[in-house]
């Protein structure tokens, strides 16, 4: 049997109706983040509630109007993006908790003294951050955090984010989903279609992340892409 903490309510309004779903809350957060998880894991059933607490389902048609589909994974899609994720008090508490954590090892893993090009430890980071009083958002995406993070630290000690351009061309059959999943992990920088249907995509992301986004790439265009990395940075 279910415990009642083994899932949470995930919900969005769409036209002043509320649509609901269950969902397992830390797959949830990680798909909200771009994350590669799959949404079966996310969801803990495929059915949309106008009241999940009183077991009421939304009617096919107010689904079906609300969002143009009855496709559950693009509906899901849709309230873990945009709406709002139910949350005990010990579950935001232990999310918090993990978000900074994640967040203070991305600064770590890619900033740099700008004067001495060397990394910068955690520890440091996490002081700096401490003293600065630093509140974190567990809606909003880490890395778009430790941006606004490095800017605030960047006051009291010399700190930047090192950064790099990814330029890739990406073969037509596998164009189209290459171009969704890069959009869902960051906006674009360009992204151009050519005659015979490949894409041409630049993204500038994190110096430490080069080899992680040039290998999701790859993992899409089954090898066959072509990247190359610049640093700008």
């Amino acid at each position: 049997m279910a415990r009642k903490h083994d899932y949470v309510v995930a919900w969005l309004e769409v036209r002043g109706q509320r649509f609901e779903i269950l969902v397992r809350p830390e797959y949830a957060f990680k798909y909200r983040e771009g994350e590669e998880v799959d949404l079966e894991d996310v969801l803990w059933t495929d059915i949309v509630y106008k009241d999940s607490r009183r077991g009421l389902k939304a009617s096919p048609e107010s689904v079906k109007k609300a969002f143009g589909t009855d496709d559950i994974r693009r509906i899901a899609d849709r309230i873990l993006r945009e709406g709002e994720i139910q949350l005990t008090e010990e579950q935001r508490r232990k999310m918090l908790e993990a978000k900074r954590r994640k967040i203070i090892n991305y600064i770590a893993k890619n900033a740099i003294d700008p004067v001495t090009k060397k990394p910068i430890p955690a520890s440091r980071i996490e002081a700096a951050m401490e003293e600065a009083r630093v509140g974190i958002d567990l809606y909003k995406d880490a890395e778009s955090q430790a941006v606004e993070i490095v800017r605030k630290l960047a006051r009291p000690m010399r700190i930047k984010l090192a950064r790099a351009l990814i330029q890739a061309k990406i073969p037509p059959q596998y164009s189209g989903r290459a171009y969704s999943e890069l959009r869902r992990i960051g906006e674009l920088k360009k992204a151009d279609w050519l005659p015979d249907g490949s894409l041409l995509v630049e993204r500038e992301i994190p110096a430490g992340a080069q080899v992680e986004v040039a290998s999701r790439i790859q993992n899409i265009a089954r090898g066959q892409a072509q990247v190359v990395v610049k640093s700008v940075g």
